[in-house]
């Protein structure tokens, strides 16, 4: 595990099953129809059982889905972690369809709803960089800057101790430790 810190939260980076993750928040990266799916989002499901699909499914009853960018939260089901924050990201289209803000929003509307319900830690995955096709260097750099950017603001409310990045794949692993490394040079220098 590589650790970095940014004010008072520390941020990590390992490759793991963010099922297994203990703590406040597990990000899923869901569709629009919050319906369940392939990858992160069929496994978080699994893993959490039918609770999280029922708050899902009041949540469209009420909402209609959740947008790109939008996030929605629930509960956990059987997962160790006490909510699930539901954010949908991108599908790559090349880069021409405001896929880096929706990206970006993914991150800073999962870390609002964090807030909202006085969470001290978080887990994200890898959002986009599987089936929606985000080439996963420039989706690292979105995360990245998004969560320190969001980090270095003034929050007075912020009691997140604890951010984790919870990759699939080595490669991800990589990119993001390289990226914040080079962060924490610069920030040193």
């Amino acid at each position: 595990m590589n650790t970095f810190r940014i004010g008072r939260t520390s941020v990590s980076v390992f490759i793991g099953d963010i099922t297994t993750w203990a703590g406040d928040i597990i990000v899923n990266a869901a569709n629009s129809g919050l319906l369940g799916g392939e990858g992160v989002d069929g496994a978080i499901h699994q893993a959490g059982g039918p609770s999280i699909m029922e708050e899902c499914m009041e949540i469209r009853k009420s909402k209609g889905g959740c947008p790109p960018g939008h996030a929605v939260i629930t509960c956990a089901g059987k997962l160790r972690a006490k909510h699930v924050i539901h954010t949908v990201g991108p599908i790559w289209e090349g880069g021409g369809r405001r896929e880096e803000e929706t990206l970006a929003d993914c991150y800073r509307n999962s870390l609002q709803l964090a807030v909202e319900v006085e969470a001290r830690s978080i887990a994200f995955p890898n959002i986009s960089t599987g089936i929606y096709g985000y080439p996963k260097g420039p989706a690292c750099d979105v995360a990245l800057k998004a969560v320190t950017t969001w980090l270095e603001e003034e929050r007075p409310d912020l009691r997140l101790e604890r951010i984790d990045f919870v990759c699939f794949s080595p490669e991800n692993e990589q990119l993001y430790v390289e990226w914040l490394q080079r962060y924490a040079e610069e920030r040193a220098s």
